[in-house]
């Protein structure tokens, strides 16, 4: 067995001399448990021939044979069909012999429960020189225990008012036996001898009718109270709540909701304006929908629009999955019940290589194409709680069959007093969605930025970019970064710090959306923490690829207060920002080759943190006095936990046992109330008397 596993690891590893770059199989090596099975060659497949190879054991040695690029896509009962593309193949390896068990006098079979046992050599040659290689380990195990030929007859449905659907639900193969299904009849006796004492129980396991809680003479119940035998019901096992009640009556036809407001249908003018978060209105009383980003990171092609909330998105869709939006004709509702009309203008692109990301060379006669939308930039222009006008930008461009495209879809709210984008927001502080300033205050040009990791493409550093940090929006985003095995620890540390602290290009952050970089008082100082620096290169020596205190984690902390409102928009206002790292240990390892390079992740988080505006105001003593007075934790008597002897917390006893001394201690103190009133004495004595 060592034997053979050490021929298997050769025939998996690399060959000798082989570089990044190289054409490959993904995954290295099968363990193949199915008669079928998928896989990828990665490289150029012009002029290479697949072939598949049974490889034969040393009887003596146990090691593998090498196969050559003699082969051909059959042999034996196995397989290989070929999809070629430029850079990317897929192969599929299948398995052609019938996997039942044989029956008595069958030939066509598997004699045994492990029917395939083999190994097999997927090549992949180029001029009779072999470019790669992958290894096939299949241990496939026969069909379950097939006892016959399944019927073609219909299977009659029991009318299920008298009488179970199912009289075996856990049958769920038909003419096979299924494992713990006691009730099926395909099982043979020996079958079942393998799990006759772990059967499935209860209504799966085919007791479809059980006597329920609620029946007289159930006592399946762990605890019966008193009062069970005259609340109990009497009925017959023909009835149960496993059968349900039918009823045959007229069949209504389902209507489908729109998704409008239900509450405003009254003609006239429906709003009296817009407060921020609020869904924008169409003319048809709909929401205003424009493609975004859900919390799982999908988009959502009907997702309405957040009225002072910008976003700006970028969505994946192909020429086969590519959906239309809403039509650029849609007249807006601007708050007081008026309309108002998109401004469209429509552009071409010219540089479609910042929008096609991946593309596959297909004959040219067969490629369909089709003009599309490559982004839109939408404009709101508003004022106070009302939206004045709407200015569209579409780009088009041809998506042909093949081609990912990366839509890209923003929303900007510009207020009408300061309709340009480089002056100050006619807001006093902050909204949800917004960017947040930054600026360099101690130098000639105050410009700054407050950016996270935006990764593209396989993800690494040198080709990721920066997205601003949004006010409101916690995020986490990061990148990795190449090092050698070779690499120096001190200078990992300072070049993953570098990187980091490009994000934060800035000494100080505005206190609001619109801070004057003239006032220093608008602005608060950025709080940085160094990272731990270690002295000690522990990538020396023995512990070559091993370097400690590397700050892969950037951590941003935002604390914000809600300092007022304007026109009923709440403002938020920066109160602190601190910048921290968080160490960790990089080591070495191998991914599916063992090369030179490994990865080190590094991220990026931001986080938000919600304050009062002010600290609470002290209670007095009195105030004190009256909470201490009803705290449990501050006094040996509990006012609050008086009657927690007959609540179903108290378990010291019986419940009903503490119901009733409960409620005779409420009839002893009524009784007592009672008897202490001057007029009880009075009609004690009349009656005497």
């Amino acid at each position: 067995m060592e034997a053979v596993f050490l021929g298997a690891l050769l025939l998996a590893a690399p060959r000798a001399g082989q570089r990044a770059g190289d054409p490959v199989f993904q995954p290295s090596f099968i363990h193949m448990s199915g008669p079928r099975v998928n896989l990828l060659f990665l490289g150029n497949s012009s002029a290479v021939n697949f072939s598949i190879y049974l490889s034969p054991r040393d009887e003596k040695t146990g090691i593998l044979q090498l196969a050559n690029c003699n082969g051909s896509e059959r042999v034996g009962d196995w397989n290989l069909n070929v999809a070629r593309g430029t850079n990317i193949s897929k192969l599929t390896i299948s398995l052609t012999r019938n996997l039942q068990l044989c029956l008595p006098n069958a030939t066509d079979c598997c004699p045994a429960p492990l029917c395939v046992v083999e190994t097999l050599q997927v090549l992949a040659c180029r001029d009779s020189v072999m470019l790669a290689r992958l290894l096939v380990q299949a241990e496939i195990y026969a069909n379950s225990s097939f006892t016959g030929n399944v019927s073609e007859n219909a299977t009659i449905i029991p009318d299920q008012v008298f009488q179970p659907l199912g009289s075996c639900p856990c049958d769920l193969t038909a003419g096979a036996c299924d494992v713990r299904c006691c009730c099926d009849r395909e099982c043979s006796p020996d079958l079942k001898q393998l799990f006759n004492e772990t059967c499935f129980t209860g209504v799966f396991g085919g007791d479809v009718n059980p006597p329920f809680d609620q029946l007289c003479s159930s006592q399946s119940m762990e605890y019966i109270p008193d009062w069970f035998p005259f609340l109990c019901v009497q009925s017959s096992l023909n009835n149960t709540p496993f059968l349900g009640y039918f009823y045959h009556g007229s069949i209504s036809t389902p209507t489908v909701p729109s998704f409008k407001i239900p509450l405003q249908i009254s003609p006239g003018k429906l709003f009296t304006g817009y407060s921020q978060g609020d869904p924008i209105m169409s003319e048809e009383n709909e929401y205003f929908t424009i493609p975004q980003q859900s919390m799982a990171g999908q988009c959502v092609v009907n997702a309405p629009v957040a009225y002072l909330q910008d976003f700006d998105v970028r969505c994946l869709t192909s020429l086969a999955s590519y959906e239309e939006g809403l039509p650029h004709n849609v007249r807006i509702n601007s708050g007081t019940g008026d309309f108002i009309q998109q401004n469209v203008v429509y552009r071409s692109i010219t540089d479609i290589g910042k929008f096609i990301t991946e593309s596959e060379n297909l004959p040219t006669a067969e490629v369909l194409c089709q003009n599309v939308t490559f982004a839109e930039h939408y404009t709101f222009i508003w004022k106070e709680k009302n939206i004045e006008q709407v200015n569209v930008t579409v780009f088009l461009g041809s998506l042909c069959d093949g081609e990912i495209l990366t839509q890209r879809f923003t929303v900007q709210f510009l207020s009408l007093e300061s309709t340009n984008t480089t002056e100050l927001s006619a807001n006093p502080g902050y909204q949800v969605g917004k960017p947040v300033r930054a600026a360099n205050l101690n130098a000639s040009d105050t410009s700054g930025s407050l950016n996270i990791w935006q990764p593209a493409g396989r993800g690494l550093c040198t080709s990721a970019t920066r997205t601003p940090v949004i006010f409101g929006l916690d995020s986490f985003s990061g990148c990795t970064l190449e090092v050698g095995i070779d690499e120096d620890c001190s200078l990992l540390r300072e070049n993953v710090t570098e990187r980091l602290n490009s994000l934060i290009q800035a000494t100080h952050v505005g206190k609001r959306d619109n801070s004057s970089h003239s006032d220093p008082n608008d602005w608060v100082e950025i709080i940085r923490l160094d990272p731990f620096n270690s002295d000690t290169n522990v990538s020396t020596g023995s512990f070559k690829g091993i370097c400690a205190d590397i700050p892969a984690n950037l951590n941003i902390r935002i604390i914000f207060a809600e300092v007022g409102a304007v026109q009923g928009i709440p403002q938020q206002e920066i109160l602190a920002v601190q910048i921290s790292y968080s160490t960790v240990i990089w080591q070495f390892q191998c991914g599916l080759t063992c090369e030179n390079t490994s990865f080190l992740p590094i991220t990026a988080a931001v986080q938000f943190i919600k304050v009062p505006a002010q600290p609470p105001i002290p209670m007095t003593r009195s105030q004190s006095n009256y909470w201490t007075e009803f705290d449990c934790n501050r006094n040996d008597v509990c006012w609050p936990q008086l009657f927690y002897p007959v609540t179903r917390f108290y378990t010291g006893e019986p419940y009903s046992q503490c119901l009733a001394k409960g409620l005779s201690l409420a009839f002893l103190v009524l009784l007592a109330a009672i008897m202490s009133n001057p007029w009880f004495s009075r009609f004690w004595n009349s009656c005497l008397v």
